[in-house]
């Protein structure tokens, strides 16, 4: 590639190799940086690949000599394409991004022929061996290079002092999902699972116009796909993708989407609101069972909060669909399991897989998509909660930072908001929670009650909150919103007012995120504890310290994954402060 440039008379351009790209889901093989005659700077991906000949399945994917089924490169380019212009913050220099894949072993015919395959005009031209041989002008306009120059200095440091972030939420693309309209780029791994779900599904399924799925079937005749990955991977994003491409491919099987997270299920019927057909697509966790009698293809999100049974094993819901489901996608993170009575896991729905005689494939994702594509944040929270934990030195374009009491906390979220960002502030259900109200009431119980000792500047005081409210808070004289119901606490107007909690929160996402972390988990002598007596937690109070504490680790785990841009943190125990200010060091 190098030889080719310089013949080109390219040999100024930028180049990366192997440059990682937002959220680290994949690796770039080359990026190649020049400036237009505008001044504007062009990246032009540059996908290598050994491949002499593959098999077209379809326009989106191919089979390799050695038989394993990848993504056609130029959608593999064209999302890598996608995904820079969505992540681009507006603050970031105006960019244009271009793309090429390049088979050097192939030749012009065997080129030709896989552009073809591609469908349709993606913008991405496959180049070969032959035209790789060519000079001057001419190889430079076949790698999109044509127009491009060096670029300055200062446009280098420029572009290597962007932060790439993601500009647009998954809820805000659910309905055009459905209808085939990808606003959000699948990337990398994600990609991959997408493909290999798809494979499984025209193995299993049949295609549009050739009838029925079959009903009921059981063992040897369907398979299980289990889909793993940390928050932000972009498991829920790839979920209703999934849902979209199901409904266009195999409409016969009536495909579904569940999910036992009614707070999820809220945001995607409110996504879907207009889309009256699209709305059963989504039944509740509740007819899991009789759902997985009458369709063909079911995609779980957030299954490991379903409801185990009395006795040890696969809950019974989830057996069900391994039974009578032809294609089940189950997607999970076994570190989000936060209720003794939930819990699924990977290994148990392969065991039952296997007994049933179904095909079982596990995928795992490992990009991080939220968090403003910061593995290292996400890194950084594993450890602090689950390892060793690491000073923070917040030189990865995401924002960490401390509040020095929850006044503070709560001027920040109210600052954010006011400046049309969606911030929130959640907290471990350590404070009563009364869900009750008294008739014609108009504000809510602020039950939450934090003391701030005094400081040489200032009393001592006491913050107080509401929790998130259980129905719907409205005036009474003009109608106006005050407070959303509890599920769309996170994206509707006047959420930021109230506190947010494990069960308002897991499975969501928003632009800031304020975290409490209460009573029930403290930092001494250097590992964590746990209090369950500190819980308002019915489900968690009459755990043992030892009991309690993966469940306390999970919920703080998933409330410090929440934010796609900001997180910060306010401890009540002073200890556990203390121990967070010798970590984080912000700038």
């Amino acid at each position: 590639m190098f030889a080719a440039l310089v013949r080109a008379g390219l040999k100024d351009l930028q180049v990366y190799l192997e440059y990682g790209t937002p959220g680290g889901g994949r690796r770039l093989d080359a990026l190649i940086v020049g400036a237009a005659p505008d001044g504007v700077l062009r990246l032009v991906i540059v996908e290598l690949k050994q491949w002499q000949t593959c098999r077209i399945l379809d326009t989106e994917r191919v089979m390799r000599s050695d038989g394993l089924v990848t993504v056609h490169p130029v959608h593999q380019v064209a999302a890598y394409r996608s995904f820079f212009q969505h992540w681009r913050p507006q603050s970031a220099p105006e960019l244009e991004v271009r793309g090429v894949v390049v088979l050097h072993n192939a030749t012009a015919a065997e080129g030709a022929a896989l552009s073809a395959g591609a469908g349709g005009d993606a913008g991405v031209p496959v180049l070969t061996g032959e035209e790789l041989a060519r000079q001057g002008e001419t190889l430079a306009r076949l790698l999109c290079c044509g127009d491009l120059a060096a670029p300055g200095s200062g446009q280098v440091e420029e572009f290597e002092s962007i932060r790439w972030q993601p500009s647009s939420r998954l809820l805000d693309h659910v309905g055009a999902d459905l209808e085939g309209h990808h606003a959000f780029a699948l990337v990398g791994d994600q990609q991959d699972a997408f493909v290999r779900i798809r494979q499984e599904a025209a193995r299993h399924l049949p295609g549009r116009g050739q009838g029925t799925a079959p009903a009921g079937g059981r063992g040897g005749d369907g398979a299980v796909i289990t889909v793993s990955g940390g928050p932000g991977s972009g498991k829920s994003a790839l979920a209703v993708r999934l849902l979209g491409r199901l409904m266009r491919a195999h409409p016969t099987t009536r495909p579904r989407f569940i999910t036992p997270s009614g707070t999820l299920r809220a945001h995607l019927l409110d996504a879907v609101t207009g889309h009256s057909a699209a709305r059963e697509l989504f039944p509740s966790a509740g007819s899991l069972r009789s759902t997985a009698r009458h369709t063909g293809a079911l995609v779980i999100d957030e299954a490991q909060r379903i409801k185990r049974g009395s006795a040890p094993g696969l809950p019974p819901d989830l057996a069900a669909v391994l039974e009578h489901v032809p294609l089940a996608v189950i997607f999970l993170d076994e570190r989000q399991i936060i209720r003794p009575d939930e819990g699924t896991t990977v290994a148990e729905i392969r065991t039952v897989a296997h007994a049933l005689g179904r095909i079982h494939h596990h995928l795992k994702l490992t990009g991080s998509f939220r968090c403003s594509g910061s593995a290292a944040y996400t890194a950084w929270v594993d450890n602090l909660l689950y390892g060793t934990p690491q000073p923070w030195t917040g030189h990865t374009g995401y924002e960490l930072g401390l509040a020095d009491d929850p006044f503070q906390l709560q001027g920040w979220i109210d600052n954010a908001n006011d400046q049309g960002y969606t911030a929130r502030t959640t907290a471990g259900f350590c404070w009563e929670w009364d869900r009750s109200r008294p008739r014609g009431a108009t504000t809510l119980r602020e039950e939450i009650e934090i003391p701030v000792p005094a400081r040489p500047t200032a009393p001592a005081k006491t913050w107080r909150a509401a929790w998130n409210a259980s129905s719907a808070l409205t005036d009474p004289n003009d109608g106006r919103l005050i407070a959303p119901h509890s599920q769309l606490w996170a994206s509707h107007t006047g959420g930021h007012q109230q506190i947010g909690c494990i069960y308002t929160a897991q499975g969501l996402e928003y632009h800031h995120a304020g975290v409490i972390i209460g009573p029930d988990l403290t930092w001494a002598d250097d590992h964590w504890h746990a209090h369950p007596k500190e819980s308002r937690d019915t489900a968690l109070r009459h755990l043992t310290p030892e009991q309690y504490l993966p469940y306390a680790l999970n919920t703080y785990r998933v409330l410090l994954t929440r934010g796609t841009h900001t997180t910060r943190i306010y401890a009540t125990d002073p200890d556990t402060h203390h121990h967070l200010q010798a970590l984080i060091h912000t700038r």
